[in-house]
């Protein structure tokens, strides 16, 4: 409240590292779903409303050995930031948060948190990341990927890594859904791979899903999986986990819900059973 010049500063200060470590691999936290007006997590429609609790979490997976980063917005990057929690780690900031979820325009989703490469490489993160979700139907989507194809370009030319989440979706009962059939997904990973003016920084982010071996046919581009919110067993989504991080494409995670509120509420432990399948040896 005082001192909001110390924000800029700490960015300035912050010890940074390496993208990839020796292994090539990244688990990356993620906790950008709360500007979007995404707060559910199962059934409790406001698990990460507080705050203070989502960063109390964040703060404890940062600390687990194995963990390389977050992908966040602004505001809470800057909380961790400021705990000193982000020091020595990989840090993704999320662009396009203004599709809110439920929203009339949720497909002319707005670059509304970082707006720029420019903004991302003044504070000194590692890359930017962009939803980028296709619906043929909707005339928003052509605006999303003009900007997500000026962010690639424009991070490239800051040599920072641009995070692309394509999803080929459609509205059922005015709802936006995400087809995760293979087809859908291997056509949006295509649309993805040619945005921007090169791919030289580009990685992708993409789900789990059936049939992923041929999904990951269609790309020679980095890939990190997300978890999405979890609905099944954590048994059943660390062993489909485990299986896709032995494709040679997939180089990690990007995890939130499933590792910041798992059931049992031991977010320590979640964070090092994902911990060991990136970097244990998945193979």
């Amino acid at each position: 409240m005082r001192h909001p010049e110390r924000v800029a500063e700490a960015w300035q200060q912050r010890r940074t590292r390496e993208l990839v470590g020796d292994d090539g691999r990244l688990l990356i936290v993620a906790a950008d779903h709360p500007a979007r007006g995404a707060l559910g997590v199962r059934d409790d429609k406001q698990a990460m409303a507080s705050r203070p609790g989502l960063i109390d979490r964040l703060v404890t997976a940062l600390e687990r050995p194995g963990v390389d980063g977050v992908l966040a917005t602004p505001d809470v990057l800057e909380d961790l930031l400021l705990l000193g929690a982000l020091e020595g780690k990989v840090v993704i900031g999320s662009m396009n948060r203004g599709g809110l979820q439920g929203a009339s325009f949720e497909l002319d989703d707005r670059f509304t948190a970082y707006g720029t490469a420019a903004d991302i490489a003044a504070r000194r993160l590692d890359g930017g990341k962009m939803l980028t979700r296709i619906d043929l139907d909707d005339p928003g989507t052509v605006a999303t990927l003009e900007s997500s194809a000026k962010a690639v370009t424009e991070l490239a030319e800051h040599k920072l890594m641009a995070m692309v989440e394509p999803f080929w979706s459609t509205r059922r009962d005015g709802r936006v859904t995400n087809l995760l059939d293979a087809e859908s997904v291997i056509k949006s990973v295509a649309v993805a791979s040619g945005l921007g003016a090169t791919s030289a920084y580009t990685w992708l982010k993409l789900p789990v899903v059936d049939d992923l071996p041929q999904v990951m046919e269609a790309t020679t581009l980095p890939t990190l999986l997300l978890g999405g919110d979890p609905t099944v067993a954590p048994e059943e989504t660390y062993a489909s986990w485990g299986k896709a991080l032995t494709l040679p494409a997939v180089r990690g995670l990007v995890v939130g819900r499933a590792l910041l509120f798992p059931p049992d509420g031991d977010v320590a432990s979640a964070v090092d059973q994902a911990a060991a399948l990136v970097h244990g040896g998945a193979a």
